[in-house]
């Protein structure tokens, strides 16, 4: 813990960027993507980071040169909807919809970053071109496996491909699959839901083997809220009625009570702990697999209502929790004001560190402090008095709609509103 602390201690605004380019990183573009428009993802590779604005515009900044190298939409009619970086063959694939077929199916290429950092973001090429995925079609990229879902809606074809090389390794073709869930090594077939139980099979994630077949018991005229699937275990909730945690392998069964388990809005399995976190309200908490409750985070009170993982970071020790959160947690309802960035200890809850400005004004007097353990401010810092840098500490906390944390570079990456994106780093 002193470790993360000192890790964060004088971290501080340091540089920005802006991936607005009123004229269009070319002479066709579409007219919306020449339009401000807030960050939703941003991803850093190496020394490159890469910020995905809402419009569909996708930019890459240098890190050593703090500057823009280039925009990713390689066609004037390209809307990039995703972005993932295949730590596998360093290359960014990004997921895009195209004005040419109405924005109706998604169209995956990529491009080594070698190649980006030389400004050449059209020496990538196509993925999955066999593939229609037009909605209700997706894809999907499975880091811990190394895998990539697809699914093709006109056939009710699910494909998975090697993320190594992208070679197709086999397809499920059944139309009664209602979801997949993938766990480490494994994948859950959710099928549509029968007289009073869900049909369960569980895969082999390396070959489509199936490894086990069953039916859970439920409820019949209750909405299933969630089914999901961690290594051995089966986690089930219905409405209004207690979680149930299965054992697969042996059959156990462990209730949890619905007063003390509701429905989160979203979960992250921390495969590292055997925990999962619960996002519900602006709150987390962390459980573990026999529905105990391990943790509850003091002072971290999250920013958005609604849980968007593009504005948490889960370390990838899994022991730290970095997130954009209200300054005061006293007051929930403090809208319009700067927000904080916190970095909390995942097993215990406890704030190591915080980014927030010492004024909610944004004022050339507002300060970058970062809070060590009871409150203790560890870093007063005034205005960074920077070229590149027109925003205050105050202003660049106002708004994050994405957040990212480069472990290696120990520098976390904001994206707001506005289409700017912040440094932070000491």
């Amino acid at each position: 813990m002193s470790d993360a602390q000192e890790r964060f201690r004088n971290i501080r605004l340091q540089e920005e960027y802006d991936t607005h380019d009123p004229k269009g990183h070319c002479a066709m573009v579409l007219p919306f993507l020449k339009k401000r428009s807030k960050i939703i993802e941003i991803v850093a590779a190496r020394d490159i980071v890469f910020a995905l604005a809402q419009s569909g515009i996708c930019a890459a900044f240098s890190r050593e040169k703090n500057e823009r190298i280039c925009f990713l939409n390689v066609s004037p009619d390209e809307v990039i909807r995703s972005l993932f970086y295949n730590k596998n063959n360093d290359s960014l694939i990004t997921v895009s919809v195209y004005a040419s077929d109405n924005f109706s199916s998604l169209k995956c290429r990529t491009t080594r970053i070698e190649y980006i950092r030389r400004g050449k973001p059209d020496a990538g090429f196509a993925l999955f071109e066999s593939e229609s995925l037009k909605w209700p079609g997706f894809v999907e990229f499975d880091d811990v496996n190394g895998k990539v879902l697809t699914y093709s809606a006109q056939d009710s074809i699910y494909k998975v491909f090697d993320l190594k090389n992208y070679t197709m390794l086999y397809s499920i073709s059944d139309k009664n699959v209602q979801e997949i869930k993938i766990s480490p090594g494994i994948m859950l077939l959710i099928f549509t839901k029968a007289s009073g139980h869900v049909p369960l099979k569980i895969l082999s994630i390396e070959d489509g083997t199936v490894l086990k077949s069953f039916n859970h018991l439920l409820h019949r005229n209750k909405k299933v809220d969630f089914i999901e699937q961690f290594n051995e275990k089966l986690l089930v909730k219905q409405e209004n009625e207690n979680l149930q945690i299965l054992d697969v392998r042996n059959s156990e069964l462990t209730e949890v009570s619905r007063t003390e388990f509701m429905t989160p809005s979203a979960f992250i399995f921390l495969y590292e702990n055997q925990l999962f976190l619960t996002f519900r309200n602006r709150t987390v908490a962390v459980w573990n697999f026999r529905g105990e409750l391990v943790t509850s985070f003091n002072d971290h009170l999250l920013w958005h209502p609604d849980c968007n993982t593009n504005n948490i970071y889960i370390t990838s020790d899994q022991d730290l929790i970095i997130s954009y959160c209200k300054a005061d947690s006293d007051d929930p309802l403090s809208e319009g004001k700067a927000g904080s960035i916190n970095i909390s200890n995942i097993l215990t809850g406890k704030c190591l560190a915080k980014i927030k400005a010492t004024s909610g004004k944004a004022t050339d007097d507002c300060s970058a402090s970062c809070s060590g353990p009871g409150g203790r401010s560890c870093n007063s810092k005034k205005r960074v008095q920077a070229s590149s840098i027109r925003s205050t500490v105050a202003e660049a906390l106002e708004d994050i709609t994405a957040l990212f944390y480069d472990e290696e570079r120990n520098e976390i990456y904001t994206g707001n509103r506005l289409g700017l994106v912040h440094v932070w780093s000491n």
